[in-house]
């Protein structure tokens, strides 16, 4: 992608996601599935259209740092100790029994320790994405259920940010430790520092210009790429940061409003980072691949129904929840994508290692979306009924 062709690259990206979205909900599949799709064709590996991943990875990364921004922006503490108290055993469970199958897999087919521990990692995870996107309006708000799957998501978000915290600090194994231990404290330092910053720089001036909607929305995006700055500068990723700033504005009213205006934003930078996951998947080395990675979307697609059905039924949830949350839940996540993505700039995964885990992510995301349209209410159901309901 040279200079001259950024437009044109932009071009081809999104005019063509906008056909395979429209394929996708034609068949009844999460437009993420979409994107990544064209970006296997469109990529180094497929027609070699779009070439340059690695700019386009760079400019992808925008879109995770506003989509933990804005993940922070829902988790006020008050928020947040309420969730610990309705779901945390259920999430413990579920995530461990997740884990423990994927390293299992990975095990079993001769990868090494750390792409194994990593493969356990990506695989506990279900996707928000898809979670939230196939739930009803009236389910997603009115209703337990509702309540239950956004608990347990916001859960796993959170055990995703203390992963990605973890892969960070890994990748500055061969410092000094007095180099690991400033990153150990540079994070309690940067959360004071976002949380001085809000109450006696932002706070104020938001205050003082809430009436002009432009300025916020620049201040919004101003706090969050600079605590991101910080933040990697510090030696944390910007990842973390970003999710510092949300949650020190998320017990403020303002927090839905920045939502609101940021989501296009948001959207605009995640097409190109899930299309920059399809273009890097090398197809060579994923055709090598195939039976690990089916097998392991197979296992998470039988096993996690399952694992949730049991545990949501010892906090006494009713079984008819419990296994439509099992369902709904039953995928990989946009997070064992992420988390892929760190390992591999890393430098802490295998290229097959990593391939196969985004195959099966994939391919659970295809064959989740399918069963959750066929069975369940969504906005995008086969039946009239079910998408009335």
């Amino acid at each position: 992608m040279e200079g001259q062709s950024i437009i044109f690259s932009l071009f081809l990206i999104f005019v063509g996601c906008a056909v395979t979205a429209a394929i996708a909900l034609w068949a009844r599949q999460a437009l993420i599935v979409g994107y990544i799709v064209l970006g296997v064709l469109l990529g180094p590996w497929g027609l070699g259209w779009v070439d340059d991943t690695n700019l386009l990875a760079d400019i992808a990364e925008i879109g995770i740092i506003f989509l933990l921004f804005m993940l922070g922006l829902n988790l006020a503490p008050q928020k947040l100790l309420s969730l610990l108290k309705q779901t945390t055993i259920v999430t413990l469970i579920t995530s461990i029994s997740f884990s423990l199958f994927g390293g299992s897999l990975a095990l079993a087919f001769g990868f090494a320790w750390p792409d194994v521990l990593i493969i356990s990692f990506a695989t506990m995870f279900s996707s928000t994405i898809i979670g939230l996107k196939l739930l009803p309006t009236t389910v997603l708000h009115h209703r337990h259920t509702g309540e239950v799957i956004i608990s347990v998501l916001l859960l796993q978000d959170l055990i995703a940010i203390v992963v990605m915290l973890w892969l960070g600090m890994r990748a500055e194994v061969s410092s000094t430790l007095g180099e690991m231990l400033m990153i150990v404290l540079s994070l309690p330092a940067i959360i004071g520092v976002a949380w001085l910053g809000e109450k006696y720089l932002l706070l104020p001036l938001i205050r003082a210009f809430d009436r002009v909607r432009e300025y916020i929305f620049l201040v919004a995006i101003a706090w969050c790429l600079g605590i991101a700055q910080l933040a990697h500068t510090a030696g944390l990723s910007y990842e973390i940061g970003a999710f510092i700033a949300g949650i020190t504005l998320a017990s403020n009213p303002i927090a839905l409003f920045i939502e609101e205006n940021l989501k296009p934003v948001r959207d605009f930078f995640l097409v190109l980072f899930f299309f920059a996951i399809g273009a890097n998947i090398d197809l060579t080395t994923a055709a090598t691949m195939w039976l690990p990675a089916v097998l392991l979307a197979g296992g998470v697609l039988t096993l996690k129904p399952v694992v949730f059905r049991f545990a949501l039924d010892r906090v006494s949830e009713s079984p008819r929840l419990a296994w439509e949350t099992g369902w709904r839940l039953g995928q990989m996540s946009e997070f064992s994508l992420l988390i892929i993505f760190l390992a591999l700039e890393y430098r802490l995964i295998s290229a097959e290692a990593a391939n196969m885990v985004q195959l099966a992510t994939i391919l659970t995301f295809i064959g989740s979306s399918s069963w959750i349209v066929m069975r369940f209410p969504t906005p995008v159901a086969l039946s009239d009924k079910l998408r009335r309901d």
